[in-house]
């Protein structure tokens, strides 16, 4: 499989990431519902803004793909009307490339849970990175921020690490994937390496 991306790669990686900007805009106003409980509760669904760069380096599983994605992903919610405005960028960018040093460490190889894990984990630490630069979080009590950054790194691991590389394993099961890239039974193995 060559390791540059051809325009359906480009394509295909867009496509998933304007499915998830519709998903991004939608999970916002979840977020508004949540925020109220408390303790952080919104923190624990704020994974979900990680998941295209997994998703889409599941799928295509080339180099660079996971930051396009999430760009591209930041875009389409900005263009949608995201509350957050041209911030949304800037968190895209961050988190896609964090999420793609996770996938340049293990140079490319690696499609298991671990590695996706460790994606997400990345994503989230960049948004955390965000959040104190902005002003956000910098503020909280000690216990308040532990507190904050349990729910979002759990809330991270959970949605653009456990359920990204579920969703992708679904999508093979379905051969859906077979337009991208061919089906083997190699591919099948490298989702299961645990």
């Amino acid at each position: 499989m060559s390791k540059g991306l051809k325009l359906t790669d480009i394509l295909v990686t867009i496509v998933i990431a304007i499915a998830f900007g519709i998903v991004y805009i939608v999970w916002g106003s979840l977020y508004y519902v949540v925020k109220p409980i408390g303790l952080h509760a919104d923190q624990l669904i704020y994974g979900m803004w990680f998941i295209a760069a997994p998703v889409a380096y599941l799928v295509i599983r080339k180099p660079g793909v996971a930051l396009l994605a999430e760009i591209a992903a930041a875009s389409g919610e900005f263009i949608l009307g995201s509350p957050w405005g041209l911030t949304v960028l800037l968190y895209g960018v961050v988190q896609g490339l964090f999420a793609e040093a996770v996938f340049m460490l293990f140079r490319y190889k690696k499609y298991n849970i671990a590695v996706v894990v460790l994606a997400a984990i990345a994503s989230c630490l960049g948004s955390v990175i965000m959040d104190f630069a902005y002003g956000e979080i910098g503020d909280l009590a000690a216990w308040n921020l532990i507190l904050f950054l349990v729910a979002r790194f759990v809330g991270s691991i959970l949605f653009a690490g456990v359920f990204a590389y579920y969703l992708v394993s679904a999508l093979e099961m379905t051969g859906v994937t077979k337009l991208v890239r061919p089906l083997s039974s190699s591919d099948f193995d490298a989702l299961d390496q645990k």
